[in-house]
Protein backbone atom coordinates (compact mmCIF):
# COMPACT_ATOMS: atom_id res chain seq x y z
CA UNK A 1 0.00 0.00 0.00
CA UNK A 2 1.44 3.36 -1.00
CA UNK A 3 1.35 6.31 1.40
CA UNK A 4 -0.43 9.45 0.16
CA UNK A 5 1.73 12.62 0.12
CA UNK A 6 0.85 15.37 2.61
CA UNK A 7 -0.36 18.36 0.55
CA UNK A 8 -1.74 20.42 3.40
CA UNK A 9 1.30 22.53 3.71
CA UNK A 10 1.11 23.83 0.14
CA UNK A 11 -0.12 27.50 -0.13
CA UNK A 12 -2.72 26.81 -2.80
CA UNK A 13 -4.22 23.82 -1.18
CA UNK A 14 -7.74 23.96 0.39
CA UNK A 15 -9.46 21.13 2.08
CA UNK A 16 -12.43 19.86 -0.03
CA UNK A 17 -15.84 20.71 1.55
CA UNK A 18 -17.78 17.59 1.85
CA UNK A 19 -20.53 19.20 3.84
CA UNK A 20 -24.34 19.35 3.60
CA UNK A 21 -23.92 22.48 1.42
CA UNK A 22 -23.00 20.42 -1.63
CA UNK A 23 -26.12 18.35 -1.31
CA UNK A 24 -28.28 21.45 -0.88
CA UNK A 25 -26.69 23.07 -3.89
CA UNK A 26 -27.37 20.06 -6.03
CA UNK A 27 -30.95 19.92 -4.83
CA UNK A 28 -31.47 23.63 -5.47
CA UNK A 29 -30.08 23.41 -8.99
CA UNK A 30 -32.25 20.42 -9.70
CA UNK A 31 -35.38 22.22 -8.54
CA UNK A 32 -34.56 25.26 -10.70
CA UNK A 33 -34.02 23.10 -13.74
CA UNK A 34 -37.24 21.25 -13.07
CA UNK A 35 -39.14 24.53 -12.67
CA UNK A 36 -37.80 25.93 -15.92
CA UNK A 37 -38.65 22.73 -17.68
CA UNK A 38 -42.19 22.85 -16.35
CA UNK A 39 -42.57 26.48 -17.41
CA UNK A 40 -41.33 25.77 -20.92
CA UNK A 41 -43.58 22.76 -21.14
CA UNK A 42 -46.59 24.68 -19.86
CA UNK A 43 -46.20 27.45 -22.47
CA UNK A 44 -45.51 25.08 -25.32
CA UNK A 45 -48.13 25.28 -28.08
CA UNK A 46 -48.29 21.52 -28.21
CA UNK A 47 -50.10 19.41 -25.66
CA UNK A 48 -49.89 15.80 -24.61
CA UNK A 49 -51.46 13.44 -22.08
CA UNK A 50 -48.48 14.12 -19.82
CA UNK A 51 -49.50 17.81 -19.40
CA UNK A 52 -50.02 17.59 -15.64
CA UNK A 53 -50.12 21.34 -15.16
CA UNK A 54 -53.24 21.99 -17.33
CA UNK A 55 -56.48 22.38 -15.43
CA UNK A 56 -59.40 20.07 -16.30
CA UNK A 57 -61.39 23.06 -17.69
CA UNK A 58 -58.51 24.13 -19.91
CA UNK A 59 -58.05 20.62 -21.19
CA UNK A 60 -61.80 20.35 -21.93
CA UNK A 61 -61.79 23.60 -23.91
CA UNK A 62 -58.80 22.43 -25.93
CA UNK A 63 -60.55 19.18 -26.68
CA UNK A 64 -63.73 20.97 -27.81
CA UNK A 65 -61.78 23.38 -30.02
CA UNK A 66 -60.10 20.46 -31.75
CA UNK A 67 -63.52 19.12 -32.72
CA UNK A 68 -64.58 22.35 -34.52
CA UNK A 69 -63.98 22.21 -38.23
CA UNK A 70 -61.61 24.91 -39.37
CA UNK A 71 -63.19 27.51 -41.73
CA UNK A 72 -62.44 27.15 -45.40
CA UNK A 73 -62.54 29.70 -48.21
CA UNK A 74 -65.39 30.25 -50.66
CA UNK A 75 -63.35 29.68 -53.80
CA UNK A 76 -65.14 26.46 -54.80
CA UNK A 77 -68.57 28.07 -54.41
CA UNK A 78 -67.58 31.24 -56.25
CA UNK A 79 -66.05 29.25 -59.10
CA UNK A 80 -69.36 27.46 -59.54
CA UNK A 81 -71.80 30.40 -59.26
CA UNK A 82 -69.92 33.42 -60.63
CA UNK A 83 -70.54 32.59 -64.33
CA UNK A 84 -74.31 33.02 -63.77
CA UNK A 85 -73.93 36.67 -62.70
CA UNK A 86 -74.16 39.42 -65.32
CA UNK A 87 -73.53 43.13 -65.64
CA UNK A 88 -76.59 45.06 -66.85
CA UNK A 89 -76.17 48.30 -68.81
CA UNK A 90 -79.11 50.46 -69.87
CA UNK A 91 -79.70 53.51 -72.08
CA UNK A 92 -82.63 55.82 -71.39
CA UNK A 93 -83.20 58.50 -74.01
CA UNK A 94 -84.44 61.95 -73.05
CA UNK A 95 -86.37 60.75 -70.04
CA UNK A 96 -84.58 62.60 -67.29
CA UNK A 97 -85.96 65.66 -65.64
CA UNK A 98 -83.95 68.33 -63.93
CA UNK A 99 -84.82 69.97 -60.65
CA UNK A 100 -84.24 73.59 -59.77
CA UNK A 101 -80.67 72.82 -58.80
CA UNK A 102 -79.93 71.36 -62.21
CA UNK A 103 -79.38 67.86 -60.86
CA UNK A 104 -80.81 64.98 -62.84
CA UNK A 105 -83.25 62.69 -61.12
CA UNK A 106 -84.85 59.55 -62.49
CA UNK A 107 -85.69 57.65 -59.34
CA UNK A 108 -88.78 55.43 -59.81
CA UNK A 109 -89.73 55.95 -56.15
CA UNK A 110 -91.62 58.74 -54.45
CA UNK A 111 -89.36 61.74 -53.70
CA UNK A 112 -88.25 61.71 -50.08
CA UNK A 113 -89.31 58.11 -49.46
CA UNK A 114 -86.85 55.67 -47.81
CA UNK A 115 -86.50 53.66 -51.02
CA UNK A 116 -85.80 56.83 -53.00
CA UNK A 117 -82.98 57.64 -50.57
CA UNK A 118 -81.65 54.08 -50.76
CA UNK A 119 -81.94 54.21 -54.55
CA UNK A 120 -79.81 57.31 -54.79
CA UNK A 121 -77.05 55.67 -52.77
CA UNK A 122 -77.24 52.29 -54.44
CA UNK A 123 -78.06 52.04 -58.10
CA UNK A 124 -79.60 55.20 -59.50
CA UNK A 125 -78.44 57.93 -61.84
CA UNK A 126 -76.68 59.81 -59.07
CA UNK A 127 -76.04 56.66 -57.11
CA UNK A 128 -72.70 55.64 -58.58
CA UNK A 129 -70.09 56.56 -61.17
CA UNK A 130 -70.94 55.35 -64.64
CA UNK A 131 -74.31 57.08 -64.89
CA UNK A 132 -74.22 59.86 -67.42
CA UNK A 133 -77.03 62.12 -68.42
CA UNK A 134 -78.54 65.50 -68.61
CA UNK A 135 -81.42 67.36 -70.08
CA UNK A 136 -82.08 66.08 -73.63
CA UNK A 137 -79.25 63.55 -73.51
CA UNK A 138 -78.97 59.80 -73.15
CA UNK A 139 -78.79 58.47 -69.61
CA UNK A 140 -76.59 55.43 -69.16
CA UNK A 141 -76.93 53.21 -66.12
CA UNK A 142 -75.34 50.08 -64.84
CA UNK A 143 -76.38 47.38 -62.39
CA UNK A 144 -76.18 43.63 -61.91
CA UNK A 145 -78.34 40.56 -62.46
CA UNK A 146 -78.17 36.78 -62.82
CA UNK A 147 -79.47 34.04 -65.10
CA UNK A 148 -82.24 31.79 -63.78
CA UNK A 149 -82.48 29.53 -66.84
CA UNK A 150 -80.22 28.27 -69.60
CA UNK A 151 -82.34 29.94 -72.31
CA UNK A 152 -81.45 33.44 -71.10
CA UNK A 153 -84.06 34.54 -68.57
CA UNK A 154 -82.40 36.74 -65.96
CA UNK A 155 -83.43 38.67 -62.86
CA UNK A 156 -82.46 42.22 -61.92
CA UNK A 157 -84.03 45.22 -60.17
CA UNK A 158 -86.93 47.18 -61.58
CA UNK A 159 -85.13 50.45 -60.94
CA UNK A 160 -82.15 49.25 -62.99
CA UNK A 161 -84.13 48.73 -66.22
CA UNK A 162 -87.23 50.85 -65.65
CA UNK A 163 -87.87 53.02 -68.72
CA UNK A 164 -84.83 51.67 -70.57
CA UNK A 165 -84.74 51.97 -74.37
CA UNK A 166 -81.82 49.58 -74.63
CA UNK A 167 -80.57 46.85 -72.30
CA UNK A 168 -77.22 45.18 -72.78
CA UNK A 169 -75.67 42.53 -70.56
CA UNK A 170 -72.09 41.39 -70.19
CA UNK A 171 -71.40 37.87 -68.96
CA UNK A 172 -68.55 36.72 -66.73
CA UNK A 173 -66.47 35.68 -69.75
CA UNK A 174 -66.65 39.20 -71.21
CA UNK A 175 -69.23 38.57 -73.94
CA UNK A 176 -71.99 41.12 -74.55
CA UNK A 177 -75.60 40.41 -75.49
CA UNK A 178 -78.77 42.37 -76.12
CA UNK A 179 -81.66 41.84 -73.71
CA UNK A 180 -85.31 42.82 -73.62
CA UNK A 181 -87.47 43.54 -70.60
CA UNK A 182 -90.17 40.89 -70.14
CA UNK A 183 -91.88 42.48 -67.16
CA UNK A 184 -91.32 44.59 -64.05
CA UNK A 185 -92.90 44.93 -60.62
CA UNK A 186 -92.39 48.27 -58.89
CA UNK A 187 -93.86 47.12 -55.56
CA UNK A 188 -91.06 44.57 -55.03
CA UNK A 189 -88.47 46.29 -57.27
CA UNK A 190 -87.98 43.17 -59.41
CA UNK A 191 -87.61 42.81 -63.17
CA UNK A 192 -87.34 39.86 -65.55
CA UNK A 193 -85.26 40.24 -68.71
CA UNK A 194 -84.55 37.86 -71.61
CA UNK A 195 -81.04 37.68 -73.06
CA UNK A 196 -80.79 36.68 -76.70
CA UNK A 197 -77.87 34.93 -78.36
CA UNK A 198 -77.51 31.54 -76.66
CA UNK A 199 -79.49 28.68 -75.18
CA UNK A 200 -76.81 27.40 -72.86
CA UNK A 201 -76.22 30.16 -70.33
CA UNK A 202 -74.93 29.12 -66.88
CA UNK A 203 -77.73 29.85 -64.40
CA UNK A 204 -78.30 29.96 -60.66
CA UNK A 205 -80.96 28.24 -58.58
CA UNK A 206 -83.26 30.15 -56.23
CA UNK A 207 -83.08 28.70 -52.71
CA UNK A 208 -86.08 26.80 -51.33
CA UNK A 209 -85.34 27.42 -47.66
CA UNK A 210 -85.16 30.65 -45.70
CA UNK A 211 -81.76 31.78 -44.48
CA UNK A 212 -81.05 31.87 -40.78
CA UNK A 213 -79.58 34.84 -38.98
CA UNK A 214 -75.84 34.21 -38.85
CA UNK A 215 -75.65 32.21 -42.10
CA UNK A 216 -72.84 33.04 -44.48
CA UNK A 217 -73.76 35.07 -47.56
CA UNK A 218 -71.81 35.88 -50.73
CA UNK A 219 -72.74 38.98 -52.72
CA UNK A 220 -71.71 38.82 -56.37
CA UNK A 221 -72.15 41.77 -58.70
CA UNK A 222 -70.60 44.58 -60.66
CA UNK A 223 -69.77 47.33 -58.13
CA UNK A 224 -68.65 50.66 -59.59
CA UNK A 225 -68.57 49.03 -63.04
CA UNK A 226 -65.35 47.24 -62.15
CA UNK A 227 -66.52 43.82 -63.32
CA UNK A 228 -67.54 40.70 -61.43
CA UNK A 229 -66.66 41.07 -57.75
CA UNK A 230 -67.38 38.88 -54.72
CA UNK A 231 -67.81 39.96 -51.10
CA UNK A 232 -68.73 37.88 -48.06
CA UNK A 233 -70.62 38.46 -44.83
CA UNK A 234 -73.50 37.06 -42.82
CA UNK A 235 -77.26 37.39 -42.66
CA UNK A 236 -77.78 39.91 -39.86
CA UNK A 237 -81.61 40.13 -39.80
CA UNK A 238 -84.75 39.12 -41.66
CA UNK A 239 -88.24 40.52 -42.20
CA UNK A 240 -86.95 44.08 -42.41
CA UNK A 241 -89.38 46.90 -43.23
CA UNK A 242 -87.57 49.86 -44.81
CA UNK A 243 -90.68 51.88 -45.55
CA UNK A 244 -91.01 51.00 -49.23
CA UNK A 245 -94.53 49.63 -48.90
CA UNK A 246 -96.74 46.97 -47.34
CA UNK A 247 -94.82 44.16 -49.04
CA UNK A 248 -91.46 44.90 -47.40
CA UNK A 249 -89.87 41.68 -46.15
CA UNK A 250 -86.17 42.21 -46.73
CA UNK A 251 -83.20 40.11 -45.68
CA UNK A 252 -80.56 42.33 -44.06
CA UNK A 253 -76.98 41.31 -44.77
CA UNK A 254 -73.63 42.75 -43.73
CA UNK A 255 -71.64 41.70 -46.79
CA UNK A 256 -70.07 44.78 -48.43
CA UNK A 257 -72.64 45.59 -51.13
CA UNK A 258 -71.71 48.66 -53.13
CA UNK A 259 -73.05 50.85 -55.90
CA UNK A 260 -73.67 48.80 -59.01
CA UNK A 261 -74.46 45.60 -57.09
CA UNK A 262 -78.17 46.42 -57.42
CA UNK A 263 -80.01 43.45 -58.90
CA UNK A 264 -77.17 41.06 -58.16
CA UNK A 265 -77.59 37.81 -56.24
CA UNK A 266 -76.79 36.98 -52.62
CA UNK A 267 -75.68 33.33 -52.49
CA UNK A 268 -75.74 30.93 -49.56
CA UNK A 269 -73.02 28.34 -48.95
CA UNK A 270 -74.95 25.82 -51.06
CA UNK A 271 -74.45 28.06 -54.07
CA UNK A 272 -78.16 28.96 -54.22
CA UNK A 273 -79.61 32.46 -54.42
CA UNK A 274 -81.09 33.43 -51.06
CA UNK A 275 -81.99 36.96 -52.22
CA UNK A 276 -81.62 39.77 -54.75
CA UNK A 277 -79.63 42.77 -53.52
CA UNK A 278 -81.77 45.87 -53.93
CA UNK A 279 -80.79 48.59 -51.45
CA UNK A 280 -78.18 49.72 -48.97
CA UNK A 281 -78.22 52.22 -46.17
CA UNK A 282 -75.21 54.46 -46.00
CA UNK A 283 -74.59 58.09 -45.08
CA UNK A 284 -71.57 58.18 -47.38
CA UNK A 285 -72.88 56.20 -50.34
CA UNK A 286 -70.44 53.34 -49.77
CA UNK A 287 -71.10 50.13 -47.92
CA UNK A 288 -71.25 50.36 -44.14
CA UNK A 289 -72.46 46.80 -43.68
CA UNK A 290 -76.23 47.38 -44.01
CA UNK A 291 -77.70 45.99 -47.21
CA UNK A 292 -81.14 44.64 -48.07
CA UNK A 293 -82.07 41.70 -50.29
CA UNK A 294 -85.42 40.54 -51.64
CA UNK A 295 -86.02 36.96 -50.38
CA UNK A 296 -85.87 34.11 -52.90
CA UNK A 297 -89.46 33.12 -52.06
CA UNK A 298 -90.70 36.53 -53.20
CA UNK A 299 -88.52 36.39 -56.31
CA UNK A 300 -89.99 33.03 -57.31
CA UNK A 301 -93.57 34.24 -57.00
CA UNK A 302 -93.02 37.51 -58.84
CA UNK A 303 -90.83 36.09 -61.62
CA UNK A 304 -93.34 33.32 -62.37
CA UNK A 305 -96.05 35.91 -63.02
CA UNK A 306 -93.75 38.21 -64.99
CA UNK A 307 -92.74 35.34 -67.24
CA UNK A 308 -96.35 34.25 -67.71
CA UNK A 309 -98.03 37.60 -68.38
CA UNK A 310 -95.48 40.38 -67.96
CA UNK A 311 -97.09 41.82 -64.84
CA UNK A 312 -98.04 40.85 -61.30
CA UNK A 313 -101.61 40.46 -60.04
CA UNK A 314 -102.20 40.54 -56.31
CA UNK A 315 -105.13 39.62 -54.16
CA UNK A 316 -107.12 42.41 -52.55
CA UNK A 317 -109.74 42.53 -49.82
CA UNK A 318 -110.30 46.28 -49.80
CA UNK A 319 -109.54 47.43 -46.27
CA UNK A 320 -107.47 50.16 -44.70
CA UNK A 321 -105.58 48.47 -41.89
CA UNK A 322 -103.27 49.43 -39.05
CA UNK A 323 -101.21 47.59 -36.41
CA UNK A 324 -102.72 46.47 -33.12
CA UNK A 325 -100.73 48.25 -30.43
CA UNK A 326 -100.73 47.22 -26.77
CA UNK A 327 -103.06 50.14 -25.96
CA UNK A 328 -105.47 49.15 -28.72
CA UNK A 329 -105.37 45.52 -27.61
CA UNK A 330 -106.21 46.59 -24.06
CA UNK A 331 -109.11 48.73 -25.32
CA UNK A 332 -110.52 45.79 -27.28
CA UNK A 333 -110.02 43.30 -24.45
CA UNK A 334 -107.43 41.31 -26.39
CA UNK A 335 -104.78 39.32 -24.53
CA UNK A 336 -102.08 39.88 -27.18
CA UNK A 337 -101.30 42.77 -29.48
CA UNK A 338 -101.58 40.73 -32.67
CA UNK A 339 -103.57 40.84 -35.88
CA UNK A 340 -104.57 43.66 -38.24
CA UNK A 341 -107.08 46.30 -37.17
CA UNK A 342 -109.53 47.39 -39.87
CA UNK A 343 -109.59 51.17 -39.78
CA UNK A 344 -112.06 51.38 -42.63
CA UNK A 345 -113.36 48.97 -45.28
CA UNK A 346 -113.44 50.42 -48.77
CA UNK A 347 -116.89 50.91 -50.25
CA UNK A 348 -118.00 47.98 -52.44
CA UNK A 349 -114.77 46.11 -51.70
CA UNK A 350 -114.69 42.36 -50.94
CA UNK A 351 -114.38 42.94 -47.19
CA UNK A 352 -117.28 45.40 -47.02
CA UNK A 353 -119.49 43.05 -49.00
CA UNK A 354 -118.60 40.20 -46.64
CA UNK A 355 -119.64 42.22 -43.59
CA UNK A 356 -116.27 43.32 -42.20
CA UNK A 357 -116.58 46.61 -40.33
CA UNK A 358 -114.37 49.31 -38.89
CA UNK A 359 -112.91 48.14 -35.59
CA UNK A 360 -112.78 44.48 -36.58
CA UNK A 361 -109.45 42.72 -36.08
CA UNK A 362 -108.39 40.12 -38.67
CA UNK A 363 -106.53 37.46 -36.68
CA UNK A 364 -105.93 34.68 -39.24
CA UNK A 365 -106.12 33.82 -42.92
CA UNK A 366 -107.05 30.26 -43.89
CA UNK A 367 -106.15 29.11 -40.39
CA UNK A 368 -102.71 30.80 -40.35
CA UNK A 369 -102.30 33.41 -37.62
CA UNK A 370 -101.74 37.02 -38.67
CA UNK A 371 -98.97 38.65 -36.64
CA UNK A 372 -99.50 42.22 -37.77
CA UNK A 373 -100.93 44.43 -40.50
CA UNK A 374 -97.88 44.04 -42.73
CA UNK A 375 -98.10 40.27 -42.61
CA UNK A 376 -101.77 40.42 -43.62
CA UNK A 377 -100.91 42.62 -46.62
CA UNK A 378 -98.14 40.24 -47.73
CA UNK A 379 -100.32 37.15 -47.24
CA UNK A 380 -103.28 38.51 -49.19
CA UNK A 381 -101.01 40.08 -51.82
CA UNK A 382 -99.38 36.72 -52.43
CA UNK A 383 -102.72 35.13 -53.37
CA UNK A 384 -104.36 35.17 -56.78
CA UNK A 385 -107.37 37.38 -57.42
CA UNK A 386 -110.54 35.30 -57.46
CA UNK A 387 -109.34 32.95 -54.74
CA UNK A 388 -111.65 32.25 -51.81
CA UNK A 389 -110.19 32.85 -48.35
CA UNK A 390 -111.40 32.28 -44.82
CA UNK A 391 -110.74 35.09 -42.37
CA UNK A 392 -111.00 34.81 -38.61
CA UNK A 393 -112.21 38.15 -37.30
CA UNK A 394 -112.67 39.61 -33.82
CA UNK A 395 -115.93 41.55 -34.14
CA UNK A 396 -117.06 43.57 -31.12
CA UNK A 397 -115.39 41.15 -28.75
CA UNK A 398 -116.69 38.03 -30.48
CA UNK A 399 -114.85 35.68 -32.84
CA UNK A 400 -116.43 35.05 -36.20
CA UNK A 401 -115.44 33.49 -39.53
CA UNK A 402 -115.81 35.42 -42.77
CA UNK A 403 -115.47 33.84 -46.22
CA UNK A 404 -114.81 36.13 -49.16
CA UNK A 405 -113.50 36.12 -52.71
CA UNK A 406 -110.39 38.20 -53.32
CA UNK A 407 -110.47 41.05 -55.77
CA UNK A 408 -107.48 42.33 -57.73
CA UNK A 409 -105.27 44.97 -56.20
CA UNK A 410 -105.62 48.15 -58.29
CA UNK A 411 -102.47 49.26 -60.09
CA UNK A 412 -102.95 52.77 -58.76
CA UNK A 413 -104.08 53.65 -55.28
CA UNK A 414 -106.15 56.80 -54.92
CA UNK A 415 -105.00 58.93 -52.04
CA UNK A 416 -107.78 61.22 -50.92
CA UNK A 417 -106.48 64.21 -49.01
CA UNK A 418 -108.59 66.66 -47.10
CA UNK A 419 -107.07 70.01 -48.02
CA UNK A 420 -109.71 72.07 -46.29
CA UNK A 421 -107.65 73.67 -43.57
CA UNK A 422 -110.43 76.09 -42.71
CA UNK A 423 -112.73 73.46 -41.24
CA UNK A 424 -112.76 75.17 -37.88
CA UNK A 425 -113.58 78.61 -39.16
CA UNK A 426 -117.02 79.95 -38.37
CA UNK A 427 -117.62 77.21 -35.82
CA UNK A 428 -118.38 77.51 -32.19
CA UNK A 429 -115.52 76.98 -29.76
CA UNK A 430 -116.87 73.55 -28.86
CA UNK A 431 -117.17 71.77 -25.54
CA UNK A 432 -114.30 70.58 -23.38
CA UNK A 433 -113.80 66.83 -22.96
CA UNK A 434 -112.47 66.38 -19.41
CA UNK A 435 -109.26 64.43 -18.82
CA UNK A 436 -108.42 64.26 -22.56
CA UNK A 437 -107.32 67.84 -23.05
CA UNK A 438 -109.32 68.67 -26.15
CA UNK A 439 -112.45 70.52 -27.19
CA UNK A 440 -114.97 69.08 -29.65
CA UNK A 441 -118.06 70.26 -31.48
CA UNK A 442 -120.68 68.46 -33.59
CA UNK A 443 -119.27 67.93 -37.08
CA UNK A 444 -122.43 69.22 -38.71
CA UNK A 445 -121.85 72.58 -37.04
CA UNK A 446 -118.36 73.00 -38.53
CA UNK A 447 -117.99 73.96 -42.18
CA UNK A 448 -116.30 71.22 -44.20
CA UNK A 449 -116.24 68.66 -41.36
CA UNK A 450 -119.08 66.52 -42.72
CA UNK A 451 -122.23 65.33 -41.04
CA UNK A 452 -120.92 62.49 -38.87
CA UNK A 453 -119.00 62.58 -35.61
CA UNK A 454 -117.51 65.43 -33.65
CA UNK A 455 -114.73 67.67 -34.86
CA UNK A 456 -111.74 68.58 -32.69
CA UNK A 457 -111.60 72.35 -32.38
CA UNK A 458 -108.77 72.69 -29.88
CA UNK A 459 -106.05 70.47 -28.37
CA UNK A 460 -104.00 71.14 -25.27
CA UNK A 461 -100.37 70.55 -26.40
CA UNK A 462 -99.55 68.92 -23.04
CA UNK A 463 -102.55 66.58 -23.00
CA UNK A 464 -103.01 62.87 -23.60
CA UNK A 465 -104.85 63.72 -26.84
CA UNK A 466 -101.85 65.65 -28.16
CA UNK A 467 -99.52 62.78 -27.29
CA UNK A 468 -101.70 60.47 -29.39
CA UNK A 469 -101.54 62.76 -32.41
CA UNK A 470 -104.89 64.53 -32.24
CA UNK A 471 -104.95 67.89 -33.94
CA UNK A 472 -107.46 70.58 -34.76
CA UNK A 473 -109.77 69.53 -37.58
CA UNK A 474 -109.71 65.78 -36.82
CA UNK A 475 -113.14 64.18 -36.78
CA UNK A 476 -113.94 61.59 -34.10
CA UNK A 477 -116.46 59.13 -35.52
CA UNK A 478 -116.63 56.49 -32.79
CA UNK A 479 -115.69 56.25 -29.12
CA UNK A 480 -115.62 52.88 -27.42
CA UNK A 481 -117.26 51.23 -30.44
CA UNK A 482 -120.23 53.64 -30.49
CA UNK A 483 -120.94 56.43 -32.95
CA UNK A 484 -120.82 59.89 -31.45
CA UNK A 485 -122.35 63.17 -32.59
CA UNK A 486 -122.00 65.40 -29.54
CA UNK A 487 -119.52 66.13 -26.79
CA UNK A 488 -121.97 64.62 -24.30
CA UNK A 489 -121.87 61.27 -26.11
CA UNK A 490 -118.09 61.36 -26.00
CA UNK A 491 -118.16 61.98 -22.24
CA UNK A 492 -120.71 59.20 -21.69
CA UNK A 493 -118.56 56.68 -23.58
CA UNK A 494 -115.50 57.66 -21.55
CA UNK A 495 -117.41 57.34 -18.27
CA UNK A 496 -118.64 53.88 -19.30
CA UNK A 497 -115.07 52.75 -20.04
CA UNK A 498 -113.92 54.14 -16.70
CA UNK A 499 -116.72 52.26 -14.90
CA UNK A 500 -115.58 49.07 -16.66
CA UNK A 501 -112.07 49.66 -15.26
CA UNK A 502 -110.48 50.10 -18.67
CA UNK A 503 -107.14 51.84 -18.89
CA UNK A 504 -107.80 53.32 -22.33
CA UNK A 505 -110.61 53.85 -24.79
CA UNK A 506 -110.56 53.29 -28.54
CA UNK A 507 -111.57 56.11 -30.87
CA UNK A 508 -112.02 56.01 -34.63
CA UNK A 509 -110.65 59.21 -36.07
CA UNK A 510 -110.77 60.63 -39.58
CA UNK A 511 -107.86 62.84 -40.51
CA UNK A 512 -106.86 64.03 -43.96
CA UNK A 513 -109.37 61.74 -45.62
CA UNK A 514 -107.99 58.65 -43.90
CA UNK A 515 -109.46 56.77 -40.94
CA UNK A 516 -107.49 55.26 -38.08
CA UNK A 517 -108.05 53.96 -34.56
CA UNK A 518 -106.38 55.63 -31.60
CA UNK A 519 -106.25 54.23 -28.07
CA UNK A 520 -106.43 57.12 -25.61
CA UNK A 521 -105.58 56.57 -21.91
CA UNK A 522 -108.31 57.63 -19.50
CA UNK A 523 -107.99 58.81 -15.94
CA UNK A 524 -109.57 56.75 -13.17
CA UNK A 525 -111.04 59.75 -11.39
Amino acid sequence: MTDRPDLSNLPSYRQPRRSVFSARKVALMASVVAGLGAAVYGFSPSTSPADLFSSPAHAQVNNEVRKVERPVGFADIVERVKPSVISVKVNIKEKTASNDDGDDSSSPFQPGSPMERFFRRFGGPDGFPGMKGGRGRVVQGQGSGFFISADGYAVTNNHVVDGADKVEVTTDDGKSYTAKVIGTDQRTDLALIKVEGSSNFPFAKLADSKPRIGDWVLAVGNPFGLGGTVTAGIVSASGRDIGNGPYDDFIQIDAPVNKGNSGGPAFDTNGEVMGVNTAIYSPSGGSVGIAFSIPASTVKSVVAQLKDKGSVSRGWIGVQIQPVTSDIADSLGMKKAEGALVAEPQANGPAAKAGIESGDVITSVNGESVKDARELARTIGGMAPGATVKLNVLHKGQDKVVNLTLGQLPNTVEAKADNDNDSGKGANRGTDVPKLGMTVAPANSVAGAGKEGVVVTQVDPKSAAAERGFKEGDVILEVGGKSVATAGEVRDAINTARTDNKNSILMRVKSGGQSRFVAVPIAKS
